[in-house]
């Protein structure tokens, strides 16, 4: 073993395969227990010593970790918080060069508890002993994380050859940190015992009984019609249109939005109208829910659409559900039917269900209700799903006037203004979903006095979630159901939303980042055109997709998710499972608070929590005691009012995630950030930062952010960032410039391959040779240039990431033309593109200057291009071109023409500082065009002839225009200008001088 241990350190070249071939055969042989893993530790280290000159993949060493724990792996013990633990070693420990035994048998027990977790996650919410189990595991699932990301930081400052000798003496031998691990896997092994015992396989008694209980109390009939139903007259005919349209195929309508916002009202009113009766030969409603029973549904429909005998009905009731299939189908397939799946909530329960039905006659419809949208698309893909919108303030107050304020009582007291205010103060807090609003109502319309509403009021959430109906459960129990429904994966990206403020609109850019941070996003399922951060993108889609979160702004493409929000009941629902699981924990002083008092936060008060965000007050906020279990803190207030004690950042050691606001004029951070070694995301807004040298010992970075008004002071540290991602400065050009040799000195050395997003750069002097062309996973990029001879090194080096740009923006300094354009013609994955400087047009050529231009083009920023020939013909072909703008001379011809058919999906044009003097429209043009902004476009006297035939133009913004222009296409005094037809149609018209 010794000179096993001694030949694996030997440095002898081509030693690596015999050392990996001897390790195989000894798995094979079935080796086991810690000599293996001895062998295997030697070899990893060995492997990373040489990782520079051997070609062995990582994860052939996992594999060989993976077999040695391969019986143990067996057993299925849990854990909630431990998602990101199967990667850590692979991607954490493995980077620093050192694998421990404890830590990496630790691993193996956390993957026990994962696998767990996964079986009993809907279960816990219906047994009380299971989440009392849950709580446990979870609980020690924290302190094995604690342990290994201790382990991992004591390792990173003890590097080298001898220090692996003492590590392996004081891990494996007397270090304390074994028997921490001991501790913890002693504890597991008794809640394991346990375990049979509380029924975890969720077919006890009380696991099913509550289930049955839910089920029944959520059940739908269709006979049963609210009479309090507003705002549905335009889904109802978008429906009922849907149903009644003959088609030679079979056609499904679904119904979609988030728990509680009137899915299945709205069903019911279609399902009971007088035409719908008419239409069809027959109709059946069935109600599925979560657990679907597929032969108790085709069982239901059966006796639905044939109304049996009572002997008839006996010999369906002993039908098999492959006859019962059979038979649903051929009584179906010459009738034109309706059949309501009410609550449909998966993929899979409709690939069972749809067997059953044919295309029957002409005319025959399914219809969905469902929290789901991807059901209903893969249900039917050439259908668009109807989507409920929320309410809006008068039709909430209207709906909630029905249930309060019933007519009998409308003219008495209930009609006070004092009333009127204080229930639509507690409106808000239904954002519109006519479930809380009803149960708002309902509960209100029981209390008489001023002084109860007021109370109710002051305790909303609580009574909103308390109050029970025959229908409803409480409204956070509707909204939970959702949540339970969640893969497990989605879960924690899910709750991380909660920690924004309400009614917060969230950037999905960095919401994506932070989760990567967080590492709810596994580095495994990263490949070679698949990155972390798409997959966090399908994470986001998804939740959309079941109704959990609402898109505020969909980006330059369209189809692309820019900003997002969350309905504050369903924050609600997030805080208050985060708070139960110590996933996040949310500070708010009192606003109204003096900022000479102070709010002290120690480990007493949040001894577990793994997140903490701080929102805005005037009192100061002071984070005292070692909060070693804390991995995020993001503060939403001015850095000045909480004193983090950075100077003693080894009382947050463990941060990943570090998201600070300072208003002050001048701010030098703390050399003691360094110390953040598990640090992944750094995001700092201020008017001037200084970052300190120990700023380069952040190996795990991944995000750095800052956004400052003034040129960020950075130290010539970059190159030890090895694993950064995101390189962002905003807010001046300059932020970079006297960093450039510095970048110039990261990408020679490859310290930045891993870099996706570089901006905003000043670059001089670029060589062809330049080790930044070889940033080849660069996705966005903003650069600034002092010479056209660097533009064109770019565009045109092979090795550069051309392929994968998807964001663009190049600016050169003053009167500098752009060199030849052309190659941007290859960048087939670039959607956004902004152009500053001039670029050069060629009289003898028989090409327009911007046809190098890709199809794929979304949105394209044209600043000071000096560009004389009418740009129009060659951008009206661009199929995909949604936002096009104009600044400040970018044309400076005077005439422009838009053809017919030309700008197929342009929905906004904007026009800054042109000699524009004549615009002809043909009709046709811009069909899409929604937003027209002109601002300093003095010799344009008239707006185009051809803008009333885009009647889908909802904003004319005119500024600093001819005065004549705004004259004749004004109304005074009821008096309409001479051009006023052209623009009768455009919703809202702003003229500002």
């Amino acid at each position: 073993m010794v000179d096993l241990f001694f030949f694996f350190f030997s440095k002898r070249s081509g030693s690596i395969h015999t050392a990996i071939a001897y390790i195989r055969k000894l798995v094979e042989t079935k080796v086991q227990g810690k000599e293996l893993l001895l062998m295997l530790i030697c070899l990893s280290y060995f492997l990373l010593q040489n990782s520079l000159t051997c070609p062995i993949n990582l994860s052939t060493l996992w594999h060989f970790i993976c077999l040695a724990f391969e019986r143990r792996m067996a057993e299925a013990i849990v854990s909630v918080a431990t998602e990101r633990i199967a990667d850590l070693l692979i991607h954490e420990a493995l980077f620093l060069n050192d694998v421990g035994q404890e830590v990496e048998s630790l691993k193996a027990e956390l993957e026990r508890m994962k696998s767990f977790l996964k079986d009993v996650d809907r279960k816990q919410e219906q047994d009380e002993r299971l989440r009392n189990r849950v709580r446990e595991i979870r609980d020690l699932a924290y302190d094995a994380e604690d342990v290994i990301d201790s382990y991992i930081l004591k390792v990173a400052h003890r590097r080298g050859f001898h220090g692996f000798i003492k590590r392996f003496t004081t891990v494996f031998i007397t270090h304390k940190m074994g028997k921490q691990v001991k501790d913890i896997q002693t504890k597991l092994g008794d809640i394991s015992k346990t375990l049979p015992t509380y029924g975890i396989s969720g077919e006890g008694e009380g696991s099913n009984s509550a289930a049955e209980m839910q089920h029944r109390l959520r059940r739908s009939y269709p006979h049963v019609e609210e009479d309090d139903v507003v705002s549905l007259e335009v889904s109802t005919r978008d429906v009922m249109d849907q149903l009644m349209k003959k088609e030679d195929r079979l056609h499904v309508v679904s119904i979609v939005g988030m728990g509680g916002i009137g899915k299945t009202t709205l069903a019911k009113k279609v399902y009971n109208h007088n035409d719908v009766k008419k239409y069809f030969d027959c109709c059946a409603w069935v109600f599925i829910s979560q657990q679907c029973k597929p032969k108790e549904v085709l069982h239901g429909v059966l006796i639905k659409v044939l109304t049996p005998s009572i002997k008839d009905r006996e010999l369906i009731d002993k039908l098999k559900e492959d006859e019962l299939v059979e038979k649903l189908y051929d009584v179906l397939k010459e009738k034109r039917y309706l059949v309501v799946f009410d609550d449909i909530w998966k993929c899979e329960d409709w690939e069972s269900l749809k067997p059953a039905f044919p295309k029957g006659n002409e005319g025959s419809k399914l219809l969905f209700t469902t929290r789901n949208k991807e059901v209903a698309m893969i249900a039917d893909p050439r259908s668009s799903p109807i989507e409920l919108p929320f309410l809006t303030g008068d039709e909430s107050w209207t709906l909630f006037k029905r249930k309060a304020l019933p007519e009998n009582k409308m003219e008495s007291h209930a009609c006070s203004k004092e009333f009127a205010m204080l229930g639509k103060e507690m409106l808000k807090k239904c954002g519109g979903l006519p479930l809380a609003i009803v149960v708002l109502g309902g509960l209100l319309a029981t209390k008489k006095s001023w002084t109860e509403w007021e109370m109710v009021q002051k305790n909303i959430n609580a009574y909103l979630n308390k109050v029970q109906q025959q229908e409803y459960g409480g409204v956070n129990g509707i909204l939970a159901l959702s949540y339970n429904e969640l893969p497990f994966h989605l879960k924690p990206c899910f709750l991380y939303l909660g920690h924004y403020p309400e009614d917060s609109e969230i950037s999905k850019t960095e919401l994506i980042r932070l989760w990567i941070a967080e590492g709810f996003i596994s580095p495994s399922l990263e490949g070679r055109e698949m990155l972390m951060e798409d997959v966090a993108e399908q994470y986001l889609v998804e939740l959309i997709n079941r109704c959990l979160v609402q898109v505020s702004r969909w980006d330059h493409t369209g189809t692309n998710v820019k900003t997002c929000r969350i309905h504050d009941l369903l924050r609600d629902l997030c805080v208050s499972k985060a708070g139960k699981e110590n996933f996040f924990g949310i500070i708010q002083p009192p606003m109204n608070g003096n900022e000479n008092h102070s709010l002290d936060l120690t480990v007493a008060t949040v001894p577990k929590v793994r997140r903490i965000a701080v929102y805005p007050s005037k009192r100061y906020v002071f984070l005292k005691g070692k909060c070693l279990s804390l991995r995020s803190l993001l503060l939403f207030q001015d850095e000045g009012l909480i004193r983090l004690q950075i100077s003693k950042c080894i009382n947050f050691r463990f941060l990943r995630v570090l998201k600070l606001l300072r208003k002050d004029d001048f701010w030098t951070l703390s050399s003691e950030i360094g110390n953040l070694f598990h640090l992944r995301y750094l995001g700092l807004t201020c008017y001037e930062v200084v970052l300190p040298h120990s700023f380069g010992k952040l190996k795990n970075l991944h995000t750095l952010f800052i956004q400052v008004d003034e040129p960020a002071k950075i130290p010539n540290v970059l190159s030890k960032l090895q694993r950064l991602r995101h390189l962002v400065l905003t807010g001046n050009w300059k932020n970079l410039q006297n960093n450039w040799p510095e970048i110039q000195r990261c990408c020679q050395v490859n310290s930045l391959k891993n870099i996706e997003t570089l901006k905003y750069v000043r670059i001089e002097n670029l060589t062809e040779n330049n080790a930044l062309l070889k940033l080849t996973n660069i996705r966005s990029l903003g650069i600034q240039f002092g010479r056209s001879e660097d533009v064109e090194a770019i565009l045109k080096s092979p090795s550069f990431g051309l392929h994968r740009l998807r964001s663009l923006r190049m600016e050169l300094e003053g009167s500098i033309p752009f060199p030849e354009l052309e190659q941007l013609s290859q960048c087939h994955h670039l959607s956004k593109l902004l152009l500053d400087g001039q670029i050069q047009e060629d009289t003898n050529s028989s090409h327009h200057v911007l046809e190098f231009l890709p199809t794929n083009i979304c949105k394209l920023t044209l600043w000071s291009s000096c560009i004389n020939e009418d740009p129009m013909p060659v951008l009206e072909k661009l199929p995909h071109l949604r936002i096009l703008i104009f600044q400040s001379s970018s044309y400076t011809g005077t005439k422009m023409s838009c053809s017919v058919n030309g700008f197929p999906q342009l929905d906004s044009l904007e026009i800054y500082g042109s000699n524009l003097a004549e615009w002809q429209i043909e009709e046709g043009a811009m069909p899409c065009l929604r937003s027209l902004y002109l601002a300093t476009v003095p010799g344009l006297k008239m707006v185009p002839e051809g803008l009333r035939y885009i009647t889908t133009l909802q904003e004319l913004y005119l500024q600093d225009m001819n005065r004549s222009l705004g004259e004749r296409i004004r109304v005074r005094d009821g008096r309409e200008g001479e051009d006023f037809y052209k623009v009768r149609h455009v919703l809202s018209i702003q003229i500002i001088s």
